[in-house]
C-alpha cells in the first residue's frame, strides 16, 4: 500500500464546519503495509525482492498479451520501491484492483484527516496464481521470507498456506504478523509476531497482565505451530516466547509517551529513559522487520528482539511511516548503554 502525506497550515476554521481550513505546502509518499517492512529491511542493507499486488488503469487490462499498467498510485509505489532498490519484479498489476491507498493530512504536527481508497475483497484466481508462480521462481535464492498481512484480499488461508509450503520445501524460514482474519493459516513460521489485541483475539480472552500474556504466547505456538511467538504490548515492550524455552522473555519498552505540543520543546528530564512518542504509525512493520533480519542473519531471538525493540524506539520518535538507518540503530543502542 502507498502511504501519502498531504503537508500544510492550519490557522484557522473554515466557515462551513467546525474544521480547520488547511492551506496546501506539499505532499509526499512513502510506503505503507508490506512496503514499510520492505523499506525498513533495506534500510539496515539487505537486499530485499518485494511480492504483491497494486491496482491496474481503468480500461487498460490486458490487451493481446500485454500486461495491465499500474494505477497512478501503484505507478507512485514503485516508483517508491526502486528508490530503495527494492527489486519489484514480483509486484504485479491487477486489472481489476486499485491500490491500497492512504492520504493523511498533516498540519502542525497533527494528522488532521485520514482518507483510504481500496478494495479488500479476494484476488481472482489468475492473479493469485499468477504471483505465486513469480514467487516459486524466487523462493530458492531467498534468505528469509517475512509475510506481512494487511487483510487486503490477496493472502487468503489457502495462499498462505501454499506460500509456507515452498518456503518449507526450500528451507527458508517465514516471519509472519498476521491478521485475526485468519485463525490458522501461517502453520509452521520460523517467528509470528502479533500485538496484544491480535494475540487476545487468537486464545479468546482478555490479556490484562503479564499472567495472562504468558498463558497467551505458550498456548499460540502451538495454535500455530511455530518455533517462536513475539507479542508486542505497546509502552509495555514485547514478549517472547520459544518452543525450546520453558521461559518467556519480557523486554521493556524504550519509548514514553509525550503530547504533540512539546514537538521542538526538550522533551524529558536527563535521568528518564527512553524517547517521545510522535507517531506510532508503523512501529509494528520496523519491529518485524529487524527481528526477521536479525535472525536471519544468526542473532538469537532475544538479542534480535532487543534490536527490534530499540528500532521501534527510534521510530516512533518520528512523524509519519519511517525507517530506521544503520547508524541511527547503533547511536540507539550506544545510548541506551549510557
Amino acid at each position: 500500500m502507498l502511504d501519502r502525506y498531504v503537508w500544510g497550515h492550519a490557522n484557522r476554521l473554515s466557515p462551513e464546519a467546525v474544521v480547520p481550513v488547511v492551506e496546501y505546502v506539499s505532499e509526499s509518499d512513502c510506503l505503507g503495509g508490506a512496503g514499510n517492512v520492505a523499506a525498513n529491511i533495506a534500510a539496515l542493507g539487505a537486499h530485499v525482492e518485494a511480492f504483491g499486488l497494486v491496482g491496474g488503469k481503468k480500461n487498460a487490462a490486458s490487451v493481446g498479451g500485454k500486461k495491465p499498467a499500474d494505477d497512478e498510485a501503484g505507478a507512485a509505489l514503485r516508483v517508491c520501491l526502486r528508490n530503495l532498490g527494492i527489486d519489484d519484479s514480483g509486484v504485479l498489476a491487477g486489472a481489476r484492483r486499485i491500490t491500497t491507498l492512504k492520504t493523511r493530512v498533516i498540519a502542525r504536527h497533527h494528522q488532521i484527516v485520514r482518507i483510504d481508497q481500496e478494495r479488500r475483497d479476494a484476488v481472482d484466481p489468475t492473479t493469485e496464481e499468477a504471483l505465486f508462480r513469480r514467487f516459486v521462481a524466487s523462493v530458492k535464492k531467498l534468505d528469509a521470507l517475512v509475510l506481512s498481512d494487511y487483510d487486503k484480499g490477496l493472502i487468503t488461508d489457502s495462499f498462505a498456506d501454499r506460500v509456507l509450503n515452498a518456503c518449507h520445501k526450500s528451507q527458508v524460514p517465514v516471519f509472519v504478523k498476521p491478521k485475526t482474519s485468519r485463525l490458522y493459516a501461517y502453520r509452521g513460521a520460523r517467528v509470528i509476531v502479533c500485538n496484544t489485541k491480535e494475540a487476545s483475539f487468537y486464545v479468546t480472552r482478555p490479556l490484562q497482565d503479564d499472567k495472562s500474556i504468558e498463558e497467551a504466547g505458550r498456548a499460540l505456538l502451538p495454535h500455530f505451530g511455530c518455533a517462536a511467538v513475539v507479542i508486542t504490548r505497546g509502552d509495555k515492550g514485547m514478549s517472547i516466547f520459544e518452543e525450546t524455552s520453558p521461559k518467556h522473555l519480557h523486554i521493556p519498552a524504550t519509548t514514553f509517551e509525550v503530547t504533540y505540543e512539546r514537538v521542538g520543546q526538550s522533551g524529558v528530564e536527563r535521568g528518564a529513559t527512553g524517547r517521545q512518542v510522535f507517531d506510532v504509525t508503523g512501529a509494528g512493520d520496523t519491529v518485524l522487520s529487524v527481528l526477521s533480519l536479525a535472525v536471519t542473519a544468526g542473532a538469537s531471538l532475544p538479542d534480535a528482539a532487543i534490536l527490534a525493540n530499540t528500532a521501534a524506539g527510534v521510530v516512533v520518535g518520528k512523524l509519519g511511516t519511517a525507517s530506521v538507518s544503520q547508524k541511527e540503530l547503533i547511536d540507539a543502542l550506544e545510548e541506551a548503554r549510557l
